[in-house]
């Protein structure tokens, strides 16, 4: 009788003790599918908490891919009615970025991004369209006294509104690039994200040349 319960202590010891090597299997070799799945709850369209905290940057202390942070002045991006301001009754929608991710790979001495953000669009007093544009940009910046930006491009992301007038959103910039930084060069890089309404406007016309 003793034996027994004996060897069943010992087996329910080591499937413990299994469990728990499983749960701590290294964040460096997690893919960035991986990490949205461990970041996002295992979902694309996780519904973020009311009180939520506001974005922090992500770190998983790999020196060739620079921490993430939503840049200052550029976490939400709110739209007014026609010659109104985004504020009160006047607000159509407003969009806020809630989480990131970001993976790097190094390529003979060029490093390719990518750069995980998930938000939500908010349907405002206003009455927002059935579907929106969400324009976001993407940077990787040299901190320091000046800033210096090494590389910087825009995404865009196309969000229909329900009748609940709130819906997540997910996009996945997978093609920035830029050099590798020499030696500990890199320690100061950082990436940037934030909404970019400016490039939602088509660029002007180059002027003709006067004959």
């Amino acid at each position: 009788m003793g034996e027994n319960r004996l060897a069943r202590v010992t087996v329910a010891a080591a499937v413990a003790g299994g469990l728990l090597c499983l749960s701590v299997a290294p964040a460096s070799a997690q893919s960035l599918t991986d990490r949205f799945k461990s970041l996002f709850g295992g979902k694309s369209k996780e519904e973020p908490a009311a009180n939520a905290p506001a974005a922090t940057p992500q770190d998983t202390g790999d020196l060739t891919c620079p921490p993430v942070t939503v840049r200052a002045g550029a976490s939400t991006y709110a739209v007014a009615a026609p010659g109104k301001q985004p504020v009160g009754n006047d607000l159509r929608f407003q969009a806020t970025i809630s989480k990131m991710a970001r993976e790097c790979s190094v390529n003979g001495g060029v490093i390719t991004a990518r750069i995980g953000i998930q938000g939500r669009v908010i349907a405002g007093p206003a009455g927002a369209p059935s579907s929106v544009q969400v324009p976001i940009r993407v940077a990787v910046v040299q901190g320091g006294v000046s800033e210096k930006t090494i590389a910087t491009k825009a995404y865009q992301t196309t969000v229909t509104l329900p009748e609940s007038g709130s819906e997540p959103f997910t996009l996945v910039a997978e093609d920035l690039t830029y050099p590798a930084p020499p030696g500990a060069v890199g320690d100061s890089y950082i990436f940037y994200i934030g909404f970019d309404p400016q490039s939602l406007k088509p660029e002007r016309p180059a002027p003709k040349k006067k004959r």
